[in-house]
């Protein structure tokens, strides 16, 4: 092993710091108080380590006094500062990884909740006594809801069925969308399928429909093979069988057609012949039966984490919120650690917001000098009523200075927002961050450039865990009673919703506006989210609300934010203002409050009929705090199929962070799915995991992360296979990294197979369920076939062995350094185009490969097999760097080479279609940085793009200019390709461009749902994507504000423009081929 070092704490992150023979010194306590010190091979297991100590004991004194050596066992203090006993004893110390090679001999007496809690702890990277450490009710209320859910799902799993712990374990992958092209692919109208046998060497093919299930193709490959080993007599039940793609955990069964199932459509689409393997199901029992154990064993054991019930509330009398009719007021105390200039001016700026809408006027204290304590004890009165503030209402502070030497003439006491965007334009004020330690109400913490955009409501409510150091603001709130304040119960909340609903059918008659309104009413519904209502529609929204909840259903979100959340001055002159012009007379109202809204609020969602779930998705915006309309989208959300909820789960977990509470409608929607479909869960795991280094969701995430590892205990084992795993690529990776500079890239690779052929390694990087999709089994290392890649960070390639007949080398990417969540989001979206196009019946070959952050700026990607980029495609084709970008015979000889007769046929029109959805997807989301590098070709002719770093129009730019002036990748090699090479082809290139504005007028009309799906990765913290004004280059991109027929014109426009302008960017290419062939 090559020597390196990288953390001298961390006698784990590389093999340096042993001893030439592969040992480490080890600290040794016995249970008689005798210590020991020990070299030990850093490889060796927790077993051989225990012979190795009991042979040394021997010659220590009171070695008489210990027990038969198998009734001990190690425990240490590991990497999440958890004591864990280490139970398995096939485990080697280098994957143990003790925090200290320091390991403590102890009786086997300990509690079995103990080890699980522990084992948890390291799966989820953070230990859960931090979470009873925080003695917080809410947590341990939330903590306890979860285990009851966890609990009485690992229940249910105790007596099923080997065909039902199969559904639940291995859900079969389907695609109920079926392009119309398929038919095309069929060989006479059927399919051909080969089947083998598990344990023995027959293989069958059958020509079989499309539309059979697979029971039926288990009866005929049976009979097959009754008949050729000659016992037709024999009687088998073929419902006794289950059939497996070979060399995968992916199962087909199900009363469904085999055309549905994801596995079979992608081999008719692409021309190859589907494996499948019949297995028997005792196979399946003894799997079943194993995992059986281990839900038994937990459900059997105590934990000791067990979180307290909190006592049950006392009744006493309080004061309704809604009674309080006197101004909301807060006391400023102080400020800590401020750490400003002596002439500095401090002001505290605070604002009451509902989602983004603010609910009253700002109020600024008076400002205050000094370098780091400020005390105010100044009262801070909000033009608003106690009784008009919604449950949901944020606080919200920014603290900033003004320089006093660069104030201007007027008072800056009663500076309004231009004053300072002024001052700020001058570099003359200083925004100060801060924690708010003193206030238990929901509070943001941010820092911006901009005085309007300093309150944030959107921030995080979660406490600054850095408090030693933070800034602290310091406040009290007004007392307006004796009695504790209370909002009004959820029930009877519903019995005046309840009352109001009853009579909703006068109110429905009241509130229609007749066919006059009906085009008025449609041509604001069909608006994009992102546009602005003004407050007479607004107002003609909320006086038709019955009209809208008929005739568009879908227009909750809009109606929603036509809702006052504020005491109204005066709403009766603007109703009677909308009355007038649809002509309805009702009696004048009196000034409307918060609480009358939200009765009404309440009526309407208890008669508003479900949304379709796309549409569901924007009410989980921050917009829509509110927690009962929250609950009404988690309602409709739950008619999403497994297979949609894992389209959507990217964004699910991120507007988690809106919850204002633990225990909400959303949590346990996500728990109880994941529980009930490993697949979910997986997914739910690491997109969880990815993030719980992030102080602000660190607890939250945790607890889910928890919750679903009590309730899906057999899958742990799974899970933690696999954070082994990329600990083992993550050490790898930072001794690549540290010897870059002194060695060659030869010796570099030498250096990465000799530690890949090391027990250590090869251990825990086989055999392993991938993390990117768990039906791919990540068998044996092909060690030769590893390498890592010349970029920055140094990315590892590694590559297995494929255990399905004849199949490609199967290869991951592990990158270390690199935020993946903006490729991930980029992928998912071309996913849900992919799928988009298929519901329309356009099927254009889109490749969304695998993309997973599994943690802090560190996570993996699917190679593709089979391909190469363009770069190298046109390097390999020319003796000179800087005339390989320029010549377009060079990609279309390529695919000559793999593709003879028709099977270049197929290849030209394979990238026709993929080239046509890159063109459309590409130019929607404004991806950037498409040099030759970023563009691979299959060798089936399959075309697709990969790193997205730049996206929604964030294009290049060098020294000011933009280097990419295309609005998306269109050159003329490609339509070389496109033509077959005949330049007089204008009827292929005519389907190509009919291809791309078909595809182009599909997602125009999906438009909403891509600008709800960015809006809610808003809160991710993606560099490109912080605000809403970056969604609005997709609004854009799309045309939303226009008609069909003006969009089109504008894409024309736009497919003109890149073809004209294609030789920037050939231009381009041949620059970035030039400094490729001269690094290289």
């Amino acid at each position: 092993m090559p020597p390196a070092v990288t953390d001298s704490l961390d006698i784990w992150a590389v093999d340096s710091q042993i001893a030439a023979d592969g040992s480490i010194s080890v600290d040794f306590l016995l249970p008689t108080g005798i210590y020991i010190n020990l070299d030990v091979p850093r490889d060796a297991t927790i077993s051989q380590i225990k012979q190795l100590l009991w042979k040394q004991a021997h010659s220590y004194p009171l070695f008489h006094l210990l027990m038969e050596i198998d009734s001990y066992m190690f425990s240490c203090v590991n990497q999440t500062a958890v004591h864990e006993e280490l139970e398995d004893e096939t485990r080697r110390l280098c994957d143990v990884r003790p925090f200290l090679p320091v390991l403590k001999l102890v009786t086997r007496n300990c509690d079995p909740g103990e080890k699980l809690d522990s084992k948890i702890g390291v799966l989820i990277g953070k230990g859960l006594h931090e979470f009873d450490a925080l003695q917080d009710p809410e947590v341990n209320d939330f903590r306890a809801k979860m285990r009851r859910i966890s609990e009485e799902k690992i229940q249910s799993l105790v007596g099923l069925s080997w065909m039902d712990w199969l559904k639940h374990t291995y859900p079969p992958e389907q695609e109920p969308v079926i392009p119309e092209s398929f038919q095309d692919k069929l060989y006479s109208g059927n399919l051909v399928v080969a089947v083998h046998f598990d344990n023995c060497q027959d293989v069958f093919s059958f020509q079989v429909s499309p539309n059979m299930n697979p029971i039926k193709l288990n009866e005929l490959a049976i009979r097959k093979r009754l008949t050729i080993h000659g016992k037709e007599d024999e009687e088998v039940d073929p419902a006794d069988y289950v059939l497996q793609v070979s060399g995968r955990l992916e199962y087909v069964f199900g009363d469904h057609p085999l055309i549905q199932f994801q596995y079979i459509r992608n081999c008719v689409m692409s021309r190859t012949l589907p494996q499948l393997t019949l297995v028997e199901c005792c196979t399946i029992k003894k799997m079943c039966e194993q995992e059986m154990i281990a839900i038994e064993a937990a459900i059997n054991r105590k934990s000791s984490n067990l979180p307290l019930p909190l006592p049950p509330k006392k009744t006493r009398a309080t004061t309704s919120v809604w009674d309080i009719s006197n101004p909301f007021k807060i006391i400023l105390l102080k400020g800590n650690k401020l750490n400003t200039e002596e002439n500095a001016k401090v002001h505290v700026r605070a604002g009451l917001f509902h989602g983004t809408e603010l609910l009253c006027k700002t109020t600024v204290s008076t400002e205050i000098s000094g370098r780091s304590d400020h005390v105010w004890n100044e009262v801070l009165e909000f033009e608003i009523n106690v009784c008009d503030l919604p449950r949901m209402a944020r606080l919200c502070f920014a603290v900033y200075a003004v320089m006093d030497k660069m104030k201007t003439k007027k008072s800056t006491k009663a500076m309004n927002p231009s004053k300072y965007q002024t001052i700020r334009k001058a570099g003359k004020v200083k925004v100060i961050s801060y924690c708010l330690l003193a206030c238990n109400i929901n509070c943001s913490i941010y820092v911006s450039d901009e005085l309007e955009e300093m309150l944030n409501p959107m921030g995080t409510v979660q406490t600054n865990p850095y408090t030693e150091n933070a800034t602290a603001l310091h406040i009290r709130f007004q007392e307006y009673s004796k009695q504790p304040i209370n909002y009004p119960p959820f029930d009877k909340i519903l019995e005046k919703a309840a009352e109001i609903a009853r009579n909703s059918d006068n109110a429905a008659m009241a509130g229609r506006g007749g066919k006059k309104f009906y085009v008025v009413l449609k041509d604001i519904m069909e608006r994009d989210p992102l546009s602005q209502l003004c407050e007479n529609e607004m107002d003609l929204i909320w006086t038709l609300r019955y009209d809208c909840r008929e005739n568009f259903p879908q227009s909750l979100p809009k109606l929603l934010l036509s809702l006052k959340w504020n005491k109204l001055e005066d709403v009766a002159q603007v109703r009677e203002k909308t009355m007038m012009l649809i002509a309805i007379h009702m009696r004048p109202t009196c000034v409307l409050t918060c609480h009358f809204f939200l009765e009404q609020l309440q009526a309407l969602l208890q008669i508003w009929p479900k949304l379709l779930p796309r549409e569901a998705l924007e009410l989980l915006d921050f917009n829509y705090p509110d927690q009962y309309v929250r609950e009404y989208a988690v309602g409709c959300l739950k008619q999403m199929s497994d297979e949609e909820l894992s389209q959507y789960l990217l964004q699910l977990v991120q507007v988690l962070k809106y919850e204002p509470f633990l225990d909400c409608a959303l949590s346990r929607f996500l728990l109880e799915r994941a529980l009930g479909n490993r697949r979910i869960g997986q997914m739910l795991f690491w997109h969880l995991r990815s993030e719980v280094h992030i102080p602000a969701v660190s607890v939250q995430f945790g607890l889910i992360l928890e919750a679903y590892c009590r309730g899906s205990v057999a899958h742990m084992k799974v899970l933690a296979k696999q954070v082994e795993a990329l600990n083992k690529m993550k050490t790898l990776n930072s001794l690549i990294k540290l010897n870059a500079m002194k060695q060659s890239k030869a010796k570099g690779k030498d250096a990465m197979h000799t530690c890949l052929k090391q027990n250590a390694y090869r251990e825990a990087l086989s055999d392993l369920q991938s993390p990117l999709n768990p039906s791919v089994i990540l068998s044996e290392l092909h060690v030769e076939k590893c390498r890592y890649m010349d970029s920055k960070m140094k990315p590892l390639w590694i590559v297995y062995n494929n255990k399905m007949f004849g199949g490609d080398l199967v290869g991951i990417i592990f990158k270390n350094g690199d935020d993946l969540r903006q490729d991930m989001l980029t992928l998912q979206i071309l996913r849900l185009m992919d799928i988009l196009w298929k519901e329309a019946g356009l099927d254009l070959r889109i490749l969304p490969y695998g993309c997973l952050a599994t943690g802090d700026h560190s996570g993996l990607i699917e190679a593709v097999s089979s391909s190469e980029t363009i770069a190298d495609i046109q390097l390999n084709s020319s003796n000179v760097a800087a005339a390989a970008a320029f010549n377009k015979d060079a990609l279309l000889n390529w695919l000559k080479e793999y593709n003879l007769g028709e099977d270049l046929d197929r290849a030209i029109e394979e990238f026709t279609l993929s080239c046509a959805g890159y063109c459309v997807a590409t130019y929607v989301l404004g991806i950037g940085d498409r040099h030759s590098d970023n563009i691979m070709v299959r060798k089936n002719g399959q075309l697709f793009h990969i790193d997205f770093g730049h996206i929604l129009g964030n294009f290049k730019s060098k020294f000011g200019i933009k280097r990419e002036r295309v609005p998306f990748i269109l050159t003329y090699d490609f339509i070389h390709v496109i033509q077959q090479g005949k330049t007089g082809n204008t009827e292929k290139f005519g389907r190509f461009r009919q291809y791309c504005e078909e595809a182009y007028l599909i997602l125009r009309k999906h438009g909403n749902l891509f600008i709800t799906l960015f809006a809610l990765m808003l809160t991710a913290g993606l560099p490109e994507l912080t605000s809403v004004k970056d969604i609005q280059y997709l609004k854009d991109s799309l045309a939303l504000g226009k008609s069909e027929e003006e969009a089109l014109k504008q894409f024309k426009q736009k497919f003109d423009e890149a073809l004209r302008e294609s030789w920037t960017t050939k231009v381009n290419w041949m620059a970035h081929t030039v400094r490729k062939d001269y690094r290289s």
